[in-house]
């Protein structure tokens, strides 16, 4: 339990580091050249863990490529969305408004999927969305005063809502995925289909970026495969329920890194926002584990009763 705890405080540090690099960046370039640095030189880690692990070849060939068709244009519209907010939104702004995805894949989990989501959990998405309305408060009541840094951190607030609705979404998809399809496949091929589609907005000009900038490009693409990869594993380690909390950990590493990096000072609203949703958050997570453990006790139950 300890080492997939250990790997998935890990990999939030690993994805703060992407998200770093990103903002240090993508104020100069094309955002789809910075979404194909990112996706492309992610596979870099990501061959190197399936070839390891003997999983390259069944990884791409014991696979349905149009099962994924769905989950990567909702993860790819994402990161699109996600990377404008880096680029408009202090980091530990941008960071604190994506937490509200676990909120909802709640309720779009009830929505589409038709899961049942009793009250204590709807209680806790409206809760949350609560949370997620304080967060981003700050940046649209400054469009009361409009100016250029205004309009900027009015569209980086909703770029991010609109990342954390197509990140929700993405995961219905990898649940649904995960039935049928290996960890290594479901990964490989987002990969690939982010880097094809954001390597076809070269036609509308990309620019040629020096050796610094062209190693945080890389870094990028590298620290985000390498975040996947210790995600991946630390699921191994423990169950999602135990672990899944300490994502929030990356709030703690945006804001050191914000300070003193970009010299971002926090929002006290937007962290009492985080805080809120943070808690609705550990509320679903620790209901569903509640849950989880009923449904296995009757499974075992009618188990016994059986034989």
């Amino acid at each position: 339990m300890f080492r997939g705890i250990a790997l998935k405080l890990a990999s939030t540090l690993a994805f703060i580091a992407m998200s770093t690099q990103v903002k240090l960046v993508a104020g100069g370039y094309p955002l789809g050249e910075v979404i194909f640095c990112r996706a492309f030189f992610a596979m870099i880690p990501l061959l190197i863990w399936l070839g390891l692990r003997g999983e390259l070849i069944s990884s791409i060939v014991d696979t349905k490529p149009s099962n994924h068709i769905r989950r990567c244009m909702a993860g790819a519209t994402g990161m699109f969305f996600s990377f404008g907010a880096l680029t408009n939104l202090p980091l530990p702004d941008a960071t604190a408004i994506s937490y509200v995805t676990p909120i909802l894949t709640t309720a779009f989990a009830a929505i589409f999927l038709h899961e049942q989501v009793r009250a204590y959990r709807w209680t806790a998405v409206f809760v949350g969305f609560c949370g997620m309305l304080v967060m981003v408060s700050p940046h649209l009541s400054s469009l009361t005063m409009p100016d250029a840094h205004s309009d900027l951190s009015a569209l980086g607030a909703a770029l991010g809502l609109g990342g954390a609705i197509c990140s929700a979404f993405a995961t219905l998809e990898v649940r649904k995925l995960s039935q049928a399809e290996r960890t290594g496949s479901i990964v490989f091929y987002f990969t690939l289909a982010t880097s094809l589609a954001s390597g076809a907005t070269v036609l509308l000009g990309w620019t040629l970026p020096d050796w610094h900038d062209g190693l945080l490009l890389v870094g990028s693409g590298i620290m985000g495969g390498v975040g996947q990869i210790l995600l991946t594993s630390s699921y191994r380690h423990a169950d999602v329920s135990v672990i899944a909390p300490f994502d929030y950990c990356s709030l703690l590493w945006a804001l050191v890194i914000g300070y003193f990096m970009f010299g971002d000072l926090p929002n006290p609203v937007v962290l009492s926002g985080a805080a809120i949703v943070i808690v609705a958050g550990v509320t679903v997570i620790i209901r569903e584990r509640q849950l989880g453990l009923k449904v296995q006790a009757e499974r075992e139950s009618g188990h016994h009763r059986n034989t």
